[in-house]
């Protein structure tokens, strides 16, 4: 394709389960310029290629599953990229609607200065209520849904801000290809890559948006025990990238399991979203998430960080690539 204005990206491994809407929603888009799908796919061993090949227009890129990393594969899109812009979707996030697109791109011409954009997620009916009010409470902090948000650095802003301001999540994202080849590309890091991305905006003076309407529908999809599995993933990355989390002691363990389990039934109980058949369910399944969210993060917080035989046995991450 000549001049397509952005290369939407997805990074496949085992993606069966959603590939297909993904595609079908990516070839309903309605933009008025020519844009590009790409895959790259890291060693899928399930039905993922024989999708993609269902879609003749999108076009295939496959690595060794050892050459994939979280940073370095989205620069390496970055490079295969032809379009202006490079959209990111991880497998399992489903665009909302035909203008999905559209709506990711637009903030960009606000200001030259925005480099990079981040979508809104919509939990899937099916996920666990901890994880639903978690996603829609984070992106309810970033403004509201009829509005673009853009974040930046200001001299009024000290460095206790940079968490907030700094928030990015490249399950649903688009950048400036020439910014991620020639300026600030993603860090190849072990986790968290999106996090340091959207730090390493802000820290540099430039600017990045939340586009709400720009929505796609993404929850992972997780047993109780690769839900705590993640957690330890998701602090010990964060860690890991320089961030400051504290040590968690046994009492404050039990302080926030109780009050999470405290503040999702009284949310279960208003949630409209659920018959009370299943508000009853999740009402006796949740607890048992808090207590493994909160079992998981305390050592995180307390694992050192040069014991990687310590991370690799709490990691969801090793625990996949050694299936």
């Amino acid at each position: 394709m000549s001049d397509p204005i952005a290369t939407v990206t997805i990074l496949t491994y085992n993606g069966e389960e959603y590939l297909e809407r993904i595609l079908a929603q990516l070839r309903a888009q309605e933009l008025d310029a020519p844009f590009e799908v790409l895959v790259i796919d890291s060693g899928s061993t399930d039905s993922t290629l024989d999708i993609v090949r269902r879609f003749p227009e999108v076009r295939l890129h496959e690595i060794p599953n050892s050459e994939f990393g979280h940073g370095r594969t989205r620069n390496l899109a970055a490079r295969l990229a032809n379009g202006e812009f490079v959209a990111y979707l991880t497998h399992d996030a489903i665009p909302i609607g035909p203008n999905w697109l559209r709506e990711l791109l637009a903030p960009f011409a606000i200001d030259e200065r925005i480099v990079a954009v981040m979508g809104k997620q919509v939990p899937r009916r099916e996920c666990f209520p901890l994880l639903k009010y978690e996603i829609q409470g984070v992106f309810a902090g970033f403004g509201p849904d009829l509005a673009t948000s853009v974040f930046y650095k200001d001299d009024a802003i000290d460095d206790s801000a940079l968490g907030y301001l700094g928030f990015y999540s490249d399950v649903n994202s688009a950048a400036r290809r020439d910014f991620l080849l020639n300026t600030i590309p993603y860090r190849d890091v072990r986790y968290a890559e999106d996090q340091l991305f959207g730090r390493d905006i802000i820290e540099a003076g430039y600017r990045k948006a939340y586009a709400p309407r720009a929505a796609v529908e993404h929850s992972n999809d997780l047993t109780l025990d690769e839900y705590g599995k993640r957690i330890f993933d998701e602090t010990v990355g964060l860690r890991q990238i320089g961030e400051p989390i504290p040590r968690m002691s046994r009492r404050s363990q039990i302080r926030l399991t109780a009050r999470g389990i405290a503040g999702d039934t009284i949310r279960i109980l208003r949630d409209r979203d659920y018959s009370w058949r299943r508000k009853l369910y999740w009402l006796v399944v949740n607890p048992s998430f808090q207590i493994r969210k909160w079992s998981s993060y305390r050592p995180s917080t307390l694992v050192d960080l040069a014991d990687d035989r310590a991370i690799a046995s709490g990691s969801l991450e090793h625990s996949r690539k050694q299936a």
